[in-house]
């Protein structure tokens, strides 16, 4: 690890002017930034501690429907909370898969998305070809162990997978990023939050250096909602695909749907073509909603070891389609 200037944020404009220096980056929980740090993945001149900042730690409902979660919320204030437990399913429990208690009580809901990709690659300790560690370097995955790996969103620049739970429940939800900057506020929707590699793969997020994000605005309740996560081990592991839906019913009809896949791309991957086409479909009309779903995966493109990860996507979005349409409102 790397030595670096440690400031502590005493107000939001603070943190905008500390933050918008050269080679700065902020802390919240740190759960994620501390590795980053003892990997050499990231070597920061200043960190910018933002857990003494008031007012963001806040979940609220907004005049109109729908919930508001300060960026420094910690994750298990989050799924425990009676509005969001009872009105966002899918975000409960996404959040109560994702790590261990003792991390939920340190990590940041805002900070959850930034985390980086498990690729063993992208992670090792020592040096090897990784365009989003060393741009212009190669992509070791793309012809290595890559079981793992993306089938959706992929190049030959990088192959990597988005590892947040919360954050392939938030595009789902179709949730808002609310940011602040130097040049002023952004709402940025989930969806459009992380950015696929391109020629850039190690450009991760939409946010500008220096900008922050405040809070998390979620639409009307999605009572039928639900997240499934299948990982090798139950405690304590990462996603090999994760699926999360979000259902508007009318009688035993589905009139709108949100599904989003996670760990199969470099963002949440969001099944717009079964969205539109299971609007009318009885919710227990189980061969339908399999025909959809499997007919909505022609992008999907395996790697030498990941097509497996196809067939259990499919799976994952089905199964995921029938927990929500069993949801409790």
């Amino acid at each position: 690890m790397d030595s670096f200037a440690y400031g502590r944020a005493s107000g939001i404009e603070d943190a905008l002017a500390e933050g918008s220096g050269p080679n700065t980056v902020f802390l919240a929980g740190g759960t994620e930034l501390l590795n980053w740090l003892r990997l050499g993945i990231a070597k920061p001149e200043r960190v910018i501690d933002l857990t003494q900042l008031t007012g963001l730690a806040e979940i609220a409902r907004l005049p109109g429907g729908g919930l508001r979660i300060g960026a420094l919320a910690r994750l298990n204030d989050v799924a425990l909370n009676d509005d969001v437990a009872r009105g966002y399913p899918v975000l409960s429990q996404a959040i109560l898969k994702s790590a261990s208690a003792q991390l939920r009580n340190l990590a940041t809901i805002g900070g959850n998305p930034f985390q980086k990709t498990r690729c063993g690659y992208f992670r090792a300790e020592e040096a090897l070809p990784c365009n989003k560690r060393n741009p212009g370097s190669g992509c070791s995955a793309l012809n290595g162990i890559n079981d793992r790996h993306a089938i959706f969103g992929w190049n030959e620049s990088c192959v990597a997978t988005q590892p947040s739970d919360p954050a392939t429940a938030l595009v789902a939800l179709d949730a808002i990023f609310v940011t602040v900057h130097r040049e002023g506020e952004r709402r940025i929707e989930a969806t459009d939050f992380h950015i696929l590699p391109g020629d850039t793969p190690h450009i991760e997020n939409a946010l500008r250096h220096g900008e922050l994000i405040v809070g998390i605005e979620l639409p009307a309740a999605a009572p039928h909602s639900a997240y499934l996560k299948l990982r090798e081990r139950e405690s304590y592991e990462y996603a090999v695909v994760s699926a999360a839906v979000a259902l508007d019913l009318e009688g035993e009809r589905i009139s709108r749907a949100r599904i989003a896949l996670g760990s199969v791309a470099l963002k949440p991957w969001r099944l717009t073509e079964a969205e539109h086409s299971l609007v009318g479909v009885s919710a227990n009309d189980n061969a339908a909603i399999r025909k959809i779903i499997e007919g909505s995966f022609g992008e999907a493109k395996a790697l030498t070891h990941s097509a497996y990860k196809i067939t259990l996507a499919k799976n994952a979005a089905v199964r995921a389609v029938r927990l929500a349409a069993r949801a409790s409102p």
